[in-house]
């Protein structure tokens, strides 16, 4: 009788350890699969990974593959010695130092971005076979960019070895042209130059200014705040007058134009294409917070930029939590505002292209040793800034500029071109700014833009706009 009672706790027993059994059983299989799944689905991020070991075992199997600019000019190689000894090669030295990076002590630039491509092969099977057989290594994907030698030299030797960045790129494609930043370093001597690289905290060499660069943005960010004011009023923008005294004062705060500039009777036109600060202090003043804070979330403020490089995050201070003093110095692009070159060159772009932003990028087809392209890259679009009617008007406003305001230095060329000019002030000894200048062409058809940061310059107008002209002149001409 005592053992018919056990036989269904014994049954209920057995139940429960096969239950907890399939549980854990299943609860493996998962694990297994989401690792596979992670794996397959991070596996360029995976071998990137600079503690990844594979990366040693693929760089003894392959030799390192190539870098090419857009037409197929060699930017960075392999040289295999005699012993079999393998050097890095960049031919053009400390022009594409930044974009183009390093591939020692670390990686950067491009050869970090496709790192994966430039260690994997895909060399037909019969050579890898042969090549196993004669324990020769094999040659890895080689890599072309969407670089364009002519536009890189001409920024690199406008900017006259002053601190800075230019970048270039197709308006509507993303495509980036050129990408300078200085000061600079040779590649080819990355391991003699590393321990002075280090060591030094002062001139941040190894920073690529273009898209890590936090600047702030000055009067570029007129764009925006006038973007703003024509969304607040669309039907009355253009009846908007100011009179120009050379300063702005609100409640004990005063803006002063550039220079102490009187601009007079203004328009705002006018006062866009002559960046009268008094005038944009005073709009800044009356735009809705609210508003202002969703069109600067759009231009990518305090949020993450579409790029594959290494960059630092653009911010403005929460538009609510401002005083009437820091609005005013928001609205010309002062106060805590700050902003990377990249940043603002894809805003630009944005206004020369409907309002729509593309995603910028350098890497555009990977190609194996017959090459055949083992993969393309495309345009895609990464959001839209503004409206197609505001970026047409926009577009005219830059005209402007350049036409009858501070970009004159752009005028009067075989070509048509619309921009804005910054001067932007930082630090605390008075004057002290930052050149910039931004903007597109031709304005018909705008087909790149140009972005120009010179650190500690002077004015936009003097500085930055000649060697935008360089590069517009390379492109064009």
């Amino acid at each position: 009788m005592a053992e018919n009672k056990k036989q269904p706790y014994k049954k209920r027993k057995n139940r429960n350890i096969i239950a907890v059994t399939g549980f854990f059983a299943l609860l493996f299989v998962g694990m297994i699969g989401y690792l596979v799944w992670f794996v397959a689905l991070n596996e360029k991020t995976l071998i990137n990974n600079s503690y990844n070991s594979r990366q040693k075992l693929l760089a003894s199997q392959n030799v390192r593959g190539s870098i090419y600019a857009a037409d197929g000019t060699v930017l960075a190689y392999t040289d295999v010695g005699e012993d079999g000894t393998e050097a890095r090669v960049y031919p053009y030295g400390e022009t594409f130092a930044h974009v183009i990076g390093y591939s020692t002590y670390g990686r950067s630039g491009v050869e970090e971005q496709a790192n994966y491509y430039l260690l994997h092969t895909n060399a037909p099977l019969a050579l890898r076979v042969i090549n196993g057989r004669t324990g020769t290594k094999n040659p890895a994907d080689d890599v072309y960019t969407t670089l364009d030698v002519g536009l890189q030299e001409a920024a690199r030797k406008a900017m006259r070895g002053r601190s800075g960045a230019v970048i270039v790129t197709e308006v509507d494609t993303g495509r980036i042209l050129a990408m300078v930043s200085l000061p600079d370093y040779d590649p080819n001597r990355i391991e003699e130059l590393w321990p002075r690289l280090m060591e030094d905290e002062e001139s941040g060499t190894l920073v690529n200014r273009a898209t890590q660069g936090l600047y702030p943005p000055g009067s570029t960010f007129k764009i925006l705040t006038a973007l703003e004011y024509i969304r607040e009023n669309p039907e009355t923008w253009q009846e908007y007058t100011y009179d120009c005294g050379g300063a702005y004062e609100e409640g004990g705060s005063r803006i002063n134009c550039y220079h102490g500039s009187r601009h007079g009777e203004i328009d705002f036109e006018e006062a866009f294409s002559r960046s009268c600060n008094a005038a944009f202090a005073h709009i800044g003043s009356g735009l809705d917070r609210e508003s202002f804070a969703a069109t600067l979330d759009a231009a990518f403020f305090n949020n993450t930029l579409p790029v594959a490089f290494p960059y630092s995050q653009g911010s403005v201070a929460p538009l609510e939590t401002l005083s009437a003093d820091e609005m005013l110095q928001t609205a010309i692009g002062q106060g805590k505002t700050q902003m990377s070159p990249m940043q603002l060159n894809m805003i630009t772009a944005a206004a020369a292209n409907g309002g729509i932003c593309y995603t910028p990028y350098v890497v555009d087809r990977v190609v194996n040793c017959e090459g055949t392209v083992i993969r393309q890259f495309k345009p895609s679009v990464c959001g839209r800034v503004m409206s197609e009617e505001e970026s047409a008007i926009l577009r005219d406003l830059m005209q402007k500029v350049v036409e009858e305001g501070t970009g004159r230095g752009l005028s009067g060329l075989s070509y048509t071109v619309g921009g804005k000019t910054g001067s932007a002030e930082y630090g605390k000894v008075k004057g002290d700014s930052h050149a910039w200048f931004t903007g597109f062409a031709p304005v018909e058809d705008p087909e790149i833009c140009v972005t120009v940061i010179l650190e500690g310059a002077g004015s936009g107008s003097e500085y930055a706009v000649p060697v935008a002209r360089v590069v517009f002149d390379a492109y064009f001409e």
